[in-house]
């Protein structure tokens, strides 16, 4: 099972049978939680791919299931919403007809594990002469692949010249706003804090900087070994394409737990979100620092537990 969400009905299969792979560390927790067996392995009599909303992830896992699954079956499910109908079509060009199903809004199709989609498959995240946008290693499916991120830039030109001590990014995607902190000599150790492992996989790359450690894990919950005397952060709003922002509202609230009593919290996000009554309830300081048309610029201190 290839990034199943936590809706998915695995119930109705026999689970002693199933293998889950799944690169998102909540739902990765999810199912590892439920006492399934985490990690696929090559030689699987089948495999089933959830589109993800990337197109070219979702590409990549038709590739990989096929790798998985030699000779077997290979199914792929998804909502039009997350691109189902165009895959759908990809993989119909190169192979001819396919049977399907389509109900609610969405699609399943299958066929026989081919070759046909090598070309497909993820690439290896290698460091090179220009391995991405600006430099830095990026990988499908991870956020902003294609360029630094607008609001991360804002905050990164909106740091102190001067941070010292402890310092977390949380949600650190690919490692752009780590590279910005770490410029400060004064920083001691960085905490690198992903949900997302291909997302990881780039930051190692990225950030070579000994003083950084990095963690795959849920910002929500993560624990630090010690209080941070800053944390910067661009909180995702999406786990769909609806967006949530109760996530970027969690975000705060974690930064608040994980700071030391006169740590500060350096934030950026999209005009429309809703985060100013969460950075007044659980910092006694807040204010807009910047921004544009598009992001707002936050920095809070003096969290309250």
């Amino acid at each position: 099972m290839l990034r199943p969400p936590p809706e998915a009905p695995l119930g109705v299969l026999p689970r002693e049978a199933l293998r889950i792979d799944q690169g998102f560390h909540p739902h990765h927790a999810h199912w590892q939680g439920q006492g399934y067996a985490m990690g696929a392995e090559a030689g699987a009599a089948a495999a089933l791919v959830f589109v993800p909303r990337s197109k070219r992830l979702a590409r990549a896992l038709v590739a990989q299931a096929c790798a998985f699954a030699p000779g077997g079956l290979v199914a792929v499910d998804g909502q039009k919403t997350d691109g189902i109908d165009s895959l759908f079509r990809a993989c119909r060009n190169r192979l001819g007809d396919l049977p399907n199903v389509t109900k609610g809004h969405g699609r399943l199709f299958w066929f026989r594990a081919t070759e046909a989609f090598a070309d497909w498959a993820m690439p290896e995240p290698e460091p090179g002469p220009e391995p991405g946008p600006e430099g830095f290693v990026t990988l499908p499916g991870v956020f902003s692949e294609q360029g630094v991120d607008r609001g991360s830039a804002l905050l990164a030109g909106a740091l102190p010249p001067k941070m010292v001590g402890r310092v977390c990014d949380l949600g650190a995607g690919w490692g752009y706003l780590a590279q910005a902190v770490l410029s400060r000599e004064e920083v001691t150790h960085l905490d690198l804090v992903e949900a997302e492992a291909l997302a990881l996989d780039c930051a190692r790359l990225n950030v070579t900087d000994p003083r950084a450690a990095f963690h795959w894990a849920d910002a929500l919950t993560f624990s630090p070994a010690e209080p941070y005397t800053h944390i910067v952060t661009n909180p995702p709003f999406h786990e769909s394409r609806k967006g949530q922002p109760t996530l970027g509202q969690g975000f705060i609230t974690a930064a608040a737990r994980m700071l030391a009593p006169n740590g500060r919290l350096w934030l950026v996000a999209n005009r429309h979100l809703p985060y100013e009554a969460v950075l007044t309830d659980r910092f006694r300081n807040a204010e807009e620092i910047g921004g544009d048309g598009a992001f707002k610029l936050f920095a809070a201190s003096r969290p309250r537990r």
